[in-house]
């Protein structure tokens, strides 16, 4: 009987220890892994699109008073007007993002409808007839932003220049008539948001506001040139914009 009581003792606790062991490996085996989180939205990389929008100026030209004044508009004495008109163009940039900040550099060049006439009648009925006009927009600026995944809220500013012309033609006497153009200078600051839609493609929405010095246009006439000092005293646009993003490392977090 004792015999018998050993041996089962013996079985029993082998049985014991040889599921512990077996529990112990499957422990093992089967580690639960780390949960996978979906990557971050990466900015950082070079992206080129498109936008399309309105665009306001507000155009402004003055008698300078050199040479032979222009019919009835005394020196010192002009007009200014506001006109807006459909405007589109291209962008092209780089972004580099640091944990949720972004910083980067874009160029644009855009085309704008924005134009208007005036009319001095001060001697009868469209005497002197002014006409001006923006055509070309082009900017190179600075971005910096704050991301939230798939969000960027971002600011800019830096350089801007546009194509304006100006002209005039004087229908009571006929004593001048002509024009010219010129590339004006200045600055330029906006804002905006942009969303990745996927890991290549953004889309968003930007308001910008710029600035320009006037230059001097020499409209000659048939009894001398006339000089007015002109610039698009200010210019705002608003777009929508779609970029195509070129492939950057992906950040993944777990």
């Amino acid at each position: 009987m004792r015999n018998k009581l050993i041996a089962a003792f013996a079985c029993t606790t082998a049985l014991v220890s040889t599921g512990a062991a077996s529990a112990a490996d499957l422990g093992a085996r089967y580690t639960k892994a780390p949960a996978y989180v979906e990557p971050l939205f990466n900015w950082t990389g070079f992206y080129v699109g498109g936008h399309i929008g309105g665009a306001w100026t507000n155009e402004q030209f003055i008698n300078n008073g050199t040479g032979a004044p222009f019919g009835d508009l005394s020196p010192g004495e002009g007009f200014r007007q506001r006109k807006s008109g459909i405007m589109g163009g291209a962008q092209i940039g780089y972004n580099w993002q640091a944990n949720n900040y972004v910083f980067g550099m874009e160029g644009t060049i855009s085309g704008l409808d924005n134009k208007g006439t005036v009319v001095n009648n001060v001697f009868g009925a469209a005497d002197d007839v002014f006409s001006w006009r923006t055509n070309v927009l082009a900017t190179i600026v600075g971005r910096a932003g704050f991301a939230v995944q798939n969000n960027l809220f971002y600011i800019k500013g830096g350089y801007a220049g546009a194509n304006n012309r100006l002209s005039v033609s004087d229908t009571v006497g006929v004593s001048g008539s002509g024009g010219q153009t010129h590339w004006a200078n200045g600055w330029t600051v906006g804002a905006g948001w942009e969303y990745g839609v996927t890991r290549n493609w953004i889309v968003g929405l930007e308001y910008n506001y710029a600035a320009f010095g006037s230059q001097t246009y020499q409209l000659g006439g048939t009894s001398g040139n006339y000089t007015f000092d002109a610039k698009p005293r200010d210019l705002q646009w608003a777009v929508v914009r779609a970029s195509y993003k070129f492939d950057a490392p992906t950040i993944a977090r777990y």
